[in-house]
């Protein structure tokens, strides 16, 4: 069986969730606040182990319109590196507007600014592996 673990990729944070057993819904797991590039594709591939990955999800940020940003390359460059050091496939799902969503949420339940950047990470990636779900289960 499959075990998704997907990656909200920030310049300062990156989100981490995953895969329920069943591949039906994503948790949120933990935030991982970013050392230095080299050290940041290690701890991420070690997390993918850890959580027994089968497949990596990785957010790719674009702008509005779906064209690409500079952020979009950043993004690319870091998932190219863990690509290398990983044992498993790795996939981008488009993130558009899961780190709002994320944010509204947090902020409908109350939490205050200071503890949302905490969990506003592992949340987004949670929502980029819901996306991510959502897709596999339409083409069963």
């Amino acid at each position: 069986m499959e075990r998704y673990v997907a990656f909200d990729i920030g310049d300062k944070r990156i989100g981490v969730a995953i895969s329920d057993p069943f591949n039906t819904y994503a948790l949120p797991s933990q935030t991982y606040f970013r050392k230095g590039f080299k050290e940041d594709v290690a701890a991420l591939a070690r997390i993918a182990r850890e959580k027994g990955a089968t497949v990596i999800v990785c957010g790719l940020p674009v702008n509005f319109d779906g064209t690409e940003a500079v952020q979009t390359e950043k993004t690319r460059r870091f998932i190219d590196e863990l690509v290398k050091v990983c044992a498993v496939p790795v996939v981008c799902e488009d993130e558009r507007f899961t780190t709002r969503m994320a944010h509204e949420t947090l902020i409908s339940e109350g939490m205050r600014r200071e503890k949302r950047k905490n969990f506003v990470d592992a949340l987004a990636a949670a929502n980029i592996l819901d996306g991510f779900l959502a897709k596999l289960k339409n083409k069963e």
